[in-house]
């Protein structure tokens, strides 16, 4: 973690376990969290992706995390928002492993034919607008699975 006193302190939240960093991260964004605040999870007992599906993030094995960003925009002005994170999520990892990994939907991250990280975005819309009130980016990364994992 960050050194007490680091500038973005405040924005960082680790917790060991959470139903779903996007869950939490939604509700702060509610509750009027700041632009760049960040939810890391150890593992989620309900991490979930698009269209409802369940994301599996056990203990020990991947990085789980949402951020919350204010754009205060219209929410068509964020259309291709998941494949620029998609795109920066796969330099991250190419960067960190070496690992080239591919875009797979906009939202799914390959390597080969196995999926090694999947991204949630959600808005928040200001009540009766199109302005996004809030952006909540979910990216789930695998880190450390076994071939069973999968």
């Amino acid at each position: 973690m960050l050194a007490p006193g680091h500038p973005w302190g405040e924005l960082l939240q680790y917790y060991d376990t959470l139903e779903s960093t996007n869950t939490l991260a939604k509700t702060l964004a509610l509750q009027g969290a700041p632009h760049g605040t960040v939810i890391i999870a150890g593992q989620q007992t309900g991490g979930r992706g698009r269209m409802g599906r369940s994301f599996h993030s056990p203990a020990g094995t991947g990085l789980y995390l949402s951020a919350i960003l204010r754009p205060g925009c219209d929410a068509a002005d964020l259309m291709h928002l998941t494949c620029a994170v998609a795109v920066a999520v796969c330099d991250a990892v190419e960067d960190a492993t070496g690992l080239h990994t591919g875009i797979k939907w906009i939202n799914d991250l390959v390597c080969g034919k196995r999926k090694v990280a999947g991204i949630l975005t959600e808005l928040v819309l200001v009540p009766g607008t199109a302005t996004v009130d809030a952006a909540i980016i979910g990216i789930g990364i695998n880190c450390r699975q076994s071939e069973t994992d999968f």
